[in-house]
């Protein structure tokens, strides 16, 4: 697994320099998908090097957001996976300020049991494996990383392009907290690596949204559960969206009640 952790976060870096072609060179024409959400140059060219990198050393099922989705009676079948974002935050890419990520993960039984996730932008890259560990490389250098303690204040990671009500009620419910604004998948890897306490995601998002960071953020030592309170799982259904989630360095009560009084 230690191998192909180190293959899969080569592959990731290789896509991220396809992303920073294109995005030192301008964001290029932006199109719109199905879903309004936008597409650009980079998210092919990234989708394209992951793609092909992948079939040089394995030869499991692929799905990838720019990869259309295979039909539920075939894609149930799988029970080993990737699961890939080419592009995870392009508001944030078209924007132009760096918090965009390439997303890599390993599916088992619908567990991300790898993960990795590159900030090419940023020169930053989290990863990790199941009985490997969960690692931070910055600046050349390669650091373990781990979930910390609660702060005093609550240190809550939030989307800067997607917000809500659900999202406010739940501040609220926190009292004095520190808003860490960020972009992408980044935020899961701010608890994991401890820079954040909390992650609440009450909106909208995809199972190629979060699998790498999740996998990342659970080898940490975080917990990533839906508002059950129960384990984020891949695969389980027709189709690929994830419930509303909170990612959390650890199950704290004083977050936890919020909702089991069915808040939210």
């Amino acid at each position: 697994m230690r191998e192909l952790l180190q293959q899969v976060l080569h592959l990731a870096q290789l896509a991220g320099d396809e992303v920073m072609r294109v995005y030192l060179a301008g964001a290029g024409a932006v199109q719109e998908k199905s879903d309004h959400s936008p597409l650009t140059e980079a998210d092919l060219a990234s989708h394209r090097c992951i793609m092909q990198g992948l079939a040089g050393f394995s030869d499991l099922p692929i799905l990838s957001e720019e990869g259309g989705l295979p039909e539920w009676e075939v894609r149930r079948q799988w029970t080993r996976y990737w699961l890939i974002d080419p592009l995870d935050g392009t508001k944030e890419f078209i924007k132009r300020n760096g918090e965009f990520t390439v997303n890599i993960a390993l599916i088992e039984q619908g567990v991300p049991v790898l993960g990795v996730v590159v900030a090419p932008a940023l020169g930053r890259s989290y990863y990790a494996a199941q009985g490997v560990g969960a690692f931070k490389w910055q600046g050349g250098l390669e650091s373990p990383i781990r979930t910390c303690p609660r702060a005093p204040v609550w240190r809550v990671a939030g989307s800067r392009s997607h917000g809500g009500d659900s999202l406010q009620d739940f501040l609220q419910y926190l009292g004095a907290v520190d808003f860490v604004p960020m972009g992408s998948s980044l935020k899961i890897c701010l608890v994991a690596e401890g820079a954040a306490d909390l992650y609440p995601r009450l909106a909208p998002t995809s199972e190629w949204d979060t699998a790498a960071a999740q996998c990342v953020l659970e080898v940490a030592g975080g917990k990533m559960l839906d508002c059950d309170l129960q384990d984020l799982r891949y695969n389980s259904k027709a189709d690929i969206l994830n419930p509303h989630f909170i990612c959390a360095a650890s199950a704290d009560p004083a977050w936890m009640r919020f909702f089991r009084a069915d808040a939210v």
